[in-house]
This record gives structure tokens, C-alpha cells and sequence, in this order.
């Protein structure tokens, strides 16, 4: 029984560290960004060595992987399909816009270290484009149905995060408001 029982606080344990250390990276990562993010820096915030980090991480894509899994199992990006039901396809983009201007309002601080880093460190990139190319892509298809080439251009900047940020952030604007100036933009656009 003593074996077991021990096993059992054993793998306890190591899941501990392991979560401990996974919440090292996204605090960094939303606090410096993955690319100056080292293990070292990681191993101390969590509070462990480095060889025990290495135990559980190998290499960086390894910890990137879990702790973008961990972001995103969170508060994960809005699913486009709900969107589809809504017949009226600017009641449509206005929805789907506000649901990811709300994630951008939740998620601001670690989406913008991770999007400033994706553009020249190819690991942040490549994890970028794993979480966030799928959704991006629905959101298109969902939200762009029947938009023209212009219209479809104008949505691509209305998703972007550096529109929300400017537009929210920057200059003040409401959400709702910046959903519709942006949805007026694209269905003037024909």
C-alpha cells in the first residue's frame, strides 16, 4: 500500500512543478515575450532548477506548446460556427467581431508580446500560426461569406489585432463602436 500511495504523491508532485512551470511561461511571456524569454528565466519564477525544468521540457518548442495550450484552454479564441446561424451577415461580421475584440480586451497583454515576437522569431511564429491560423481562417470564411475582394481586405483588418489595439487602446474608441465604424467600412466597400 506504501508504494502506491507513494507513486501516487510522486506524480502529484511532479504535475505540480510541471503546471508551476508552465504558468512561469505565460507570466513571462506576457511580461517580456517568448523570444527573451530564457529557461532560466522560467526555472526561477517557477521556482525550480534548471536541470528539473529541462526534465519536463526538453526544448523551447515543448514549453511553447504547453503553455500556449494552457492560454488557450483558459479563455480559448471564439468559435466562428456559432456565428454561421446568424442570416444577416452584417448582424453576422458584428458579432464575430465583438467576440474577438472581447478576447483581445481579456488576452491584450500576452497577445501583443506574442504577436510583436511572431514577426521575427520563428519559433513564436510557428506556434502563432498553429493556435490562431485555424481561427483566423474560419473567422474569414464565417464572417467573409459573399464580401468582395475589398470587402474581404478591409475584414482581414478589422480581425487584426493591431486594429482592435489602435482602435480600442489607442484612441479610446468602445468596443461596439469600433465594431461598427469597422462593419459600416466593410459593407460600404463594394
Amino acid at each position: 500500500m506504501t508504494r502506491i500511495y507513494t507513486l501516487k504523491r510522486r506524480a502529484e508532485q511532479q504535475a505540480a512543478t510541471r503546471h508551476r512551470i508552465v504558468e512561469a511561461a505565460v507570466e513571462l511571456h506576457s511580461s517580456v515575450g517568448p523570444a527573451l524569454t530564457t529557461f532560466s528565466m522560467v526555472a526561477e519564477r517557477a521556482g525550480v532548477q534548471r536541470h528539473t525544468l529541462y526534465a519536463h521540457f526538453p526544448d523551447e518548442r515543448s514549453l511553447y506548446l504547453a503553455c500556449s495550450g494552457l492560454a488557450m484552454e483558459r479563455d480559448p479564441l471564439p468559435d466562428a460556427e456559432a456565428w454561421r446561424a446568424i442570416e444577416d451577415g452584417r448582424e453576422r461580421r458584428r458579432v464575430g467581431l465583438l467576440a474577438v475584440y472581447g478576447w483581445y480586451e481579456r488576452n491584450a497583454q500576452l497577445a501583443a508580446c506574442v504577436l510583436r515576437d511572431a514577426e521575427h522569431h520563428p519559433l513564436t511564429r510557428e506556434i502563432s500560426e498553429m493556435r490562431f491560423g485555424p481561427y483566423m481562417t474560419a473567422y474569414g470564411d464565417v464572417l467573409g461569406a459573399k464580401l468582395t475582394t475589398e470587402q474581404r481586405a478591409l475584414l482581414h483588418l478589422a480581425l487584426s489585432f493591431f486594429t482592435w489595439r489602435t482602435l480600442v487602446r489607442e484612441h479610446g474608441m468602445k468596443p461596439d463602436a469600433a465594431v461598427e465604424a469597422l462593419v459600416h467600412a466593410i459593407d460600404g466597400a463594394k
